[in-house]
């Protein structure tokens, strides 16, 4: 009974709209089922038992957008060596069965014509997105692996990613999904990324790696099932709820398969798919990029903001290297000021970094560093738009900038009064009257209550 109550909370717990895009997709009613139909050209698929299903984001990825990071321009150049042909080949489905049977994973990874159709995605129009995944995944899946290994998860959950984003740290989805990971805004603050107009932790490959692997952790403890976990990780686990009860109680993703989301349909066979890809890229013809692995950084602590600009100047480094290391900070602007912060540089630069702090600080500090902390207000003669122009209508002495109370008059709303009355016998009009009580709404006026009339 414990243990139900424990999971009942752990639910209330979690945000319920992972990818808030999806809410809609399975809420009231029944799902919707289509017809068998051929790829559209916008990314929707006929699949199983004739429901369609959208791709995600991350397999519509474009690699121009993944050569242009740093890393990639940086560290990553094709393979000469590599000669192989550039074509996919095609192989039975026996061949498929048998690959996936044999990657060493704890979850499972069945073969079915969703799976195929999204693995011949990755080893066919995708397949220059999938040399460079392979590629900048020597820069990221050590961080993956260790953030799930210290939850106690299976490592294979490292090419999520691969559907969540392509690898690409600066992804935002259409639905403003942020980072490696696509955390939503909520859900990101909820296991403890800082996001403000200045921070964006979802950025943070690191952080937000030990974020995902705690939520993973979260919603496999309420599933008990990986695939169902996963595919609450894309669409929240009140649709994976919703799902389960139109299908009758049925707490197999493929049994509940037609009333998830569509977006979610395709996303547990990626998931499955990205990891077919990752490990059997050579059977498809697919050349890794050659990786030069950066330079081993480090980490110094900050109690004054300061902007990259002054960091690479000062220490005569590459400013886009700077934003590189440190994607969480929106504006190259690290906010010591508000709180210590830590910068990521190449570890031979720290020493620098401290010798030469205080050179970094003044550098074009007041042209960079502009919001400022106190100001002057202009103490010349005010202007009165209700005044003819050029008056004068400073007070001075006592009182100035308090409305004058001695000329402020009332009347007290008499029984059977009308607000004509009242401007009558004020020597005022209605629409006078309504400007000085807002709270007069229409003509209805309450006997005894007090109005303005001067």
């Amino acid at each position: 009974m414990k243990t139900k109550i424990y999971l009942l909370l752990l639910l209330v717990s979690i945000p319920l709209f992972a990818k808030a895009q999806y809410a809609g997709d399975a809420d009231d009613g029944e799902a919707e089922l289509y017809e068998q139909e051929e790829e559209d050209g916008d990314g929707r698929f006929a699949a199983l038992d004739g429901t369609d299903f959208d791709m995600p984001e991350g397999l519509e990825m474009n690699v121009d957008s993944l050569l242009r990071l740093y890393n990639a321009r940086q560290y990553l150049a094709p393979d000469t060596d590599c000669n192989l042909p550039d074509f996919n080949p095609s192989y039975t489905e026996e061949e498929y069965i048998s690959r996936l049977s044999k990657m060493p994973t704890v979850i499972e990874m069945p073969y079915n014509s969703v799976v195929r159709e999204l693995i011949d995605r990755y080893a066919g129009r995708m397949r220059k997105g999938v040399s460079v995944m392979l590629g900048a995944a020597n820069f990221y899946i050590p961080i993956f692996e260790q953030a799930l290994e210290s939850y106690s998860l299976p490592l294979e959950l490292k090419y999520l990613p691969i559907v969540e984003s392509a690898l690409n740290p600066k992804a935002v989805s259409r639905a403003g999904a942020t980072g490696l990971w696509q955390f939503m805004l909520v859900t990101g603050k909820q296991y403890g990324l800082e996001v403000n107009s200045l921070v964006d932790e979802r950025q943070d490959p690191v952080k937000s790696s030990y974020a995902a692997a705690h939520y993973l952790s979260d919603l496999y403890n309420i599933f008990g099932d990986w695939a169902l976990a996963i595919a609450a990780y894309n669409c929240g686990p009140e649709n994976i709820n919703k799902a389960i009860h139109r299908a009758q109680g049925e707490k197999d993703y493929w049994r509940i398969y037609p009333y998830l989301p569509r977006e979610t349909r395709a996303y547990v066979p990626a998931f499955i798919a990205a990891n077919y890809i990752m490990n059997y890229y050579c059977e498809h013809n697919i050349c890794p990029m050659r990786t030069t692995l950066p330079a081993k950084t480090d980490t110094v602590v900050v109690s004054r903001d300061v902007h990259f600009e002054q960091i690479a100047h000062v220490l005569n480094i590459d400013v886009t290297e700077v934003e590189a290391m440190n994607p969480q900070y929106r504006h190259n602007i690290v906010n010591g000021g508000t709180k210590p912060s830590v910068i990521r540089l190449p570890a031979d630069d720290i020493i620098a970094f401290i010798d030469n702090e205080d050179s970094i600080y003044a550098y074009r500090a007041d042209e960079l560093l502009t919001k400022r902390a106190v100001t002057a207000v202009n103490d010349a003669p005010a202007y009165s738009s209700g005044g003819r122009k050029g008056t004068n209508t400073r007070r001075k002495g006592k009182g100035y900038g308090r409305r004058n109370s001695s000329s402020a008059r009332t009347a007290t709303v008499r029984k059977g009064d009308t607000l004509s009355a009242i401007a009558k016998r004020n020597g005022t009009t209605v629409a006078r009257l309504k400007q000085l009580n807002p709270s007069i709404k229409g003509t209805t006026i309450v006997a005894g209550k007090k109005l303005r009339v001067k």
